[in-house]
């Protein structure tokens, strides 16, 4: 029998508005990685603008074998992202299947 895996990987970028230290970009950025950690059992990584006040780029992945059920988990991840509030706005998505 052959199985199938499938590798998911959603690059977001992201405007932090009120942001005017490194210290309060990461508190909000930690806040999302968290959120999306627990409720999408996601690997997440802080990939880019490490060192910028306002901007990050941010690395999700996920592995499964229902690729429907992946696409439903981005549609989840998205909806999370873009209900955020004032904390963070996103810049965009990038979509990759390994």
């Amino acid at each position: 029998m052959e199985e199938s895996i499938h590798v998911l990987l959603l690059v977001v970028e992201c405007h932090i508005p009120h942001a005017r230290s490194l210290k309060q970009k990461r508190a909000a950025v930690k806040s999302l990685i968290d959120r999306l950690r627990a409720r999408f059992n996601a690997s997440v990584s802080e990939t880019g603008f490490l060192d910028e006040w306002q901007r990050s780029a941010i690395a999700i992945s996920l592995v499964g074998n229902n690729r429907r059920y992946l696409q439903q988990q981005i549609d989840s991840i998205e909806q999370l992202l873009t209900s955020s509030g004032g904390d963070l706005a996103v810049s965009s998505i990038e979509q990759h299947w390994l």
